[in-house]
């Protein structure tokens, strides 16, 4: 790595030793930021990219351990290094365990501790470049694939390889533009079906009449214009899956029939007397809270129950914000390559701005965002001047929680408390004291 764009971060809640290691690290080209305790080294973690983080292992109140939990999430790309005093060493190893990168001994030497440092930042450098390998190769195997390690998205992933290998009916809930097709791929790939028919319908797509015979096919002279018989997508679908995309758009008398061949696994063409029976697997998904609109009868509830066998949702990009930058650059890849563009990636501030945006579109508006950076892009990297000025805006406030006037005090303290245990990734000791309160007061109100 190239030590002029190495930026590291120094923490020691002894200020005389902190100065000593920036004035070191300084001298030797490195672009350091220093920090003089655990909570001032998380504000530093929020506002900037770290390729190293360089830490002491005992302080109080935030530790060097603690950081080193929540790097992961704040700096997902640093290397960290744990300085330790005479009867600590046991904890980093302990540390190393967890992640950490080396671990030092104080007194700190200038050559083992600039030493530890280059090296910290070659291996680095190597596993950004092996991610970014992986990225490509994987965007040139298959380029519309579920990205994310946030928590959320890994709860969801996981759910889809348990459910996967049965054949029980899956239904799909989450807003437009999440992937809901993208996950009903998934279950199809690792089921036992992946060698047979993947037949997927978009419901709102099509008019009640077409979408009837597209489903269940008629036979010759059902009606005007039908001249010969025609198999519906069930019957194409034998022995594989079927995906119903927005089954709530579904109108009353197609749910009796789809109810029909959840119940008894046959269904008759338009026209025809005999039934027809079929082994399909039945994913649906939808954007709609189908509860809802069960009670507004809108929606039959002995067909929500055969539907809702498994659920999976799939959370709001807004709830994820972490996954973000994986999710530009598995995008970036994808148009580089289709629009033959040499574009090195994204700078800190368009990642910024992208990772503090709302995105109501989810996903798909992500994905447009950087195909349209992609194709207007000037200088061979995607930075803020090349995002929509409604992305910069929405951006600009940076991450948040909004809450309506109103809202009473137990839902704010509900809502402040989901968001930092989504942040630390369910550690309840590091929300704690994130928020400065006992971990037993988590527990409590959890």
């Amino acid at each position: 790595m190239d030590v002029l764009n190495a930026r590291i971060l120094l923490v020691d809640d002894e200020v005389a030793h902190l100065k000593t290691l920036e004035r070191l690290f300084t001298k030797e080209g490195y672009e350091v930021v220093a920090a003089d305790g655990g909570q001032q080294a998380l504000d530093r973690m929020r506002e900037r990219k770290f390729h190293l983080i360089i830490t002491d292992l005992m302080m109080p109140d935030i530790d060097g351990m603690d950081l080193l939990k929540l790097a992961p999430t704040l700096q997902p790309e640093a290397e960290v290094i744990l300085m330790t005093a005479f009867g600590t060493v046991e904890r980093a190893v302990e540390g190393m365990k967890e992640g950490a990168y080396d671990f030092v001994s104080k007194p700190i030497k200038r050559a083992t501790i600039l030493k530890a440092a280059r090296q910290g930042l070659e291996r680095q450098a190597l596993v950004v470049e092996n991610k970014e390998l992986k990225a490509r190769l994987a965007g040139l195997e298959e380029e519309r694939t579920i990205v994310g390690q946030s928590l959320l998205m890994r709860e969801s992933v996981d759910r889809v390889r348990q459910v996967a290998p049965s054949d029980a009916t899956v239904l799909i809930s989450g807003e437009s533009g999440t992937g809901k097709e993208l996950f009903a791929q998934m279950i199809y790939r690792l089921s036992r079906r992946a060698e047979k028919p993947f037949i997927a319908v978009n419901c709102a797509a099509l008019p009640e009449s077409i979408l009837e015979s597209e489903l269940f096919g008629y036979e010759k002279g059902a009606f005007t214009g039908a001249n010969q018989r025609k198999i519906g997508r069930f019957e194409a679908a034998d022995e594989g899956t079927l995906f119903l995309d927005e089954i709530g758009e579904l109108s009353p008398q197609v749910q009796v029939k789809l109810l029909r061949v959840l119940q008894e696994g046959a269904f008759e063409r338009l026209g025809a007397n005999v039934p027809t029976e079929v082994d399909v697997r039945i994913v649906a998904a939808t954007h709609k809270n189908l509860e809802k609109e069960m009670k507004d009868g809108n929606f039959r509830e002995d067909l929500y129950y055969r539907l809702n066998v498994i659920d999976i949702k799939i959370p709001p990009l807004r709830h994820r914000l972490e996954d973000v930058p994986l999710l530009a650059e598995h995008f970036l890849q994808i148009y580089v390559e289709k629009n033959d563009r040499q574009i090195q990636g994204f700078s800190e501030d368009a990642l910024a701005s992208l990772s503090n945006y709302h995105w109501p579109g989810n996903v798909r508006e992500l994905e447009n965002i950087v195909e349209r950076a992609v194709v207007l892009d000037k200088d061979g990297r995607i930075d803020g001047d090349d995002l929509p000025e409604h992305v910069k805006a929405g951006s600009s406030e940076g991450r948040h929680i909004t809450i309506p006037l109103g809202t009473s005090l137990e839902e704010i303290e509900k809502r402040v408390l989901h968001e930092t245990l989504k942040m630390t990734q369910g550690d309840k000791k590091l929300a704690a004291k994130l928020l400065g309160i006992a971990t037993r007061t988590i527990y409590r109100k959890l």
